[in-house]
């Protein structure tokens, strides 16, 4: 029996997670618990826990369970974090910590047979420029906003709590996952899913910067992908380098904007409307743009190539499109 917990498990990726578990046969035999502030109605069948994960006390009890596979995507996005200074340090940063606490006091309480597999989703909000033309496996880590900072952080306490053989965890440098389905979020990356999701449900979106924006991005599907095969993985292939930056496809807004003419017809880019927000793109200028992650691709980590790919993973798994 495999017991597997989700922090996060209410959210779209943890969803997206959830299922891939559920239908598929990675794991023998799998005890599934989801914890979230809050489920979706309809969600995916499994045992769900609501609470905070900031919680001291909420992280002693779910350690106690002692999961075999954690995956922690939990966090508040990089626009409310930006906004909300005190609370991002809070939920993004001070959570992992009294995680990675409780599970320290469980490895002790085991006499160090106890030591979890931790998937921390980080985010390439990590990095913070100047930028070379493609971020390799060697490019500084520096930040320059909260959400970032609150991220890097916590992939050094995985890399410095898996050294001292407490856990057996990485960290997933997630591209921008894009389509997001269902409302937009505070991110201020949303407007990368809103202008195609918006369009492709016949409702108008907003596109608060320049068309020449570059980003990278991944699909729900492959960030599902991702997850589980980080899971799986040996990591002593990682040779103590434990936060990947993950594969993605680099593309313009106006590019992106070009698949969905190519998939959808100019009817759904006529709905997108131009209304620049000096907040949102004073934050994506300081976004990386492209990557050259040859550690994750020969780990074995695939992402999309193009994005139209990405487009019509969407359009398959959530508007039900072939």
């Amino acid at each position: 029996m495999t017991k597997i917990l989700i922090l996060g498990g209410g959210g779209m990726i943890g969803q997206k997670l959830a299922r891939r578990i559920s239908e598929n046969d990675i794991f023998p035999a799998v005890d599934l618990t989801l914890f979230d502030i809050a489920f979706p109605p309809g969600g995916v069948p499994a045992k769900c826990v609501t609470g905070s994960v900031s919680d001291p006390a909420t992280a002693q009890s779910l350690a106690a369970t002692r999961p075999d596979v954690i995956f922690h995507l939990a966090a508040i996005v990089s626009g409310q974090a930006e906004a909300e200074f005190d609370l991002g340090w809070d939920v993004n940063m001070m959570s992992m910590w009294h995680l990675l606490n409780a599970l320290k006091d469980e490895h002790d309480g085991s006499g160090g047979t106890y030591r979890p597999r931790l998937v921390f989703t980080s985010s390439i909000a990590v990095f913070g420029g100047p930028y070379p033309d493609k971020i390799d496996d060697e490019f500084l880590s520096a930040p320059q906003t909260s959400y970032g900072a609150q991220k890097a952080a916590c992939e050094l306490m995985v890399n410095d709590f898996s050294r001292k053989g407490f856990i057996d965890g990485l960290s997933l440098r997630l591209p921008t996952i894009c389509v997001r389905p269902g409302k937009a979020n505070a991110a201020a990356s949303s407007f990368f899913s809103g202008i195609i999701r918006e369009p492709l449900n016949g409702v108008e979106a907003i596109l608060p910067v320049a068309d020449t924006v570059r980003h990278w991005h991944a699909s729900p599907r492959t960030a599902a992908t991702f997850l589980t095969h980080a899971a799986t993985l040996d990591t002593a292939k990682l040779e103590g380098r434990r936060a990947l930056n993950l594969p993605g496809f680099s593309c313009t807004v106006a590019e992106q904007i070009e698949a969905m003419r190519r998939l959808a017809g100019q009817s759904a880019v006529d709905l997108i409307k131009p209304q620049p927000d000096e907040m949102i793109m004073k934050i994506v200028e300081g976004w990386p743009r492209n990557f050259d992650p040859q550690r994750a691709i020969s780990l074995g980590f695939v992402a999309e190539q193009s994005f139209d790919e990405i487009i019509e993973v969407y359009m398959q798994d959530d508007l039900g499109q072939s």
